[in-house]
């Protein structure tokens, strides 16, 4: 049964192919290829580590990229031939595919895991797009890989930022974070209101997302703190719905976060915008009308 293991494979020898890359092209960056190969390391081999080992390797990937090892490329590049709109189509296979393999694969049983189908799906898309550039631009082999590794080099460490929050995330939960927020913040809810309950619990969302950066970080601390205890279990909430619009009310944070480097400042640097916090400024006036959306959302359909 396809499932995790197969995404771990296909990112693992792509970040393996960039830190080979990374010493073998001129100028070579030795810390961007460390640093690579331990995020492929990680992939190939986490299974295998054990928590201590993959402790001691999320330290070291840190350590990497905190201590200034890692380079960033020339901006420039050669001139490309210009090939039209048809250009968009490897792009459009990808959620093309992700979306109707979710769909395929579900009436297969046995064949991919079902928890894991929408990534095994997103996954195919990729490989399958990256075949159709092969066939139809002709690049040479490693073309894609060295791209690949040109465009990471610009991104740097903010490219596993998520990765990193989800897990900090997750760390909060576990260490009873989320009780501890439900009980300071049960204070301030008054008794038997659903919409005091729904206006903390995503204004929460949104505060946390700006604090860690991501909304997959706040999630736990959040939905312990009072999705679960209040709005699912005492007045009866839908868990689909609690969870998905609290998700939308954290991606209002995200829009206002320079924490959410990877969103907000990654995209400024590779754009050259002369305001580093361009992209924030230009985000904040959607943000807040659709905070205050997602609420009313929650509100009514809980």
């Amino acid at each position: 049964m396809i499932g995790l293991g197969f995404l771990y494979l296909v990112a693992g020898v792509t970040f393996a192919s960039f830190s080979l890359l990374s010493v073998t092209q001129v100028p070579r960056r030795p810390g961007n290829a460390l640093f690579y190969a331990l995020i492929a390391v990680s992939f190939l081999l986490g299974d295998r580590l054990g928590d201590f080992g993959n402790g001691v390797l999320v330290l070291a990937i840190v350590a990497v990229a905190t201590l200034g090892r890692m380079g960033f490329r020339d901006r420039t590049q050669q001139p490309v031939e210009p090939r039209g709109p048809m250009l968009f189509v490897p792009a459009l296979v990808i959620p093309v595919t992700a979306l109707a393999g979710t769909f395929a694969f579900a009436e297969v049983p046995g064949f991919v895991d079902p928890k894991q189908v929408t990534l095994v799906s997103l996954t195919l898309g990729v490989i399958l797009s990256l075949l159709i550039c092969f066939a139809w631009l002709r690049p040479a082999p490693a073309e894609p890989f060295r791209q690949g590794t040109r465009l990471m080099d610009h991104i740097g460490w903010a490219a596993i930022l998520p990765q990193m929050l989800a897990s900090l995330g997750a760390v909060f939960a576990l260490a009873g974070m989320g009780d501890i927020v439900g009980t300071l913040i049960g204070h301030i809810i008054p008794s038997g209101s659903i919409l005091g309950a729904v206006v903390v619990y995503c204004l929460g969302m949104a505060l946390f997302t700006v604090i860690m950066g991501n909304a997959f970080a706040a999630f736990p601390v959040m939905l312990t703190a009072i999705g679960l205890p209040l709005l699912i279990h005492t007045y009866g909430g839908a868990p689909a719905r609690v969870a998905a619009i609290g998700m939308l009310a954290g991606f209002c944070g995200t829009l206002v976060t320079p924490m959410a480097a990877n969103f907000n400042l990654v995209p400024a640097a590779l754009l050259e915008l002369r305001d580093r916090y361009g992209v924030i400024r230009a985000q904040v006036p959607t943000a807040i009308p659709l905070l205050l959306f997602n609420i009313a959302l929650l509100y009514l359909v809980m």
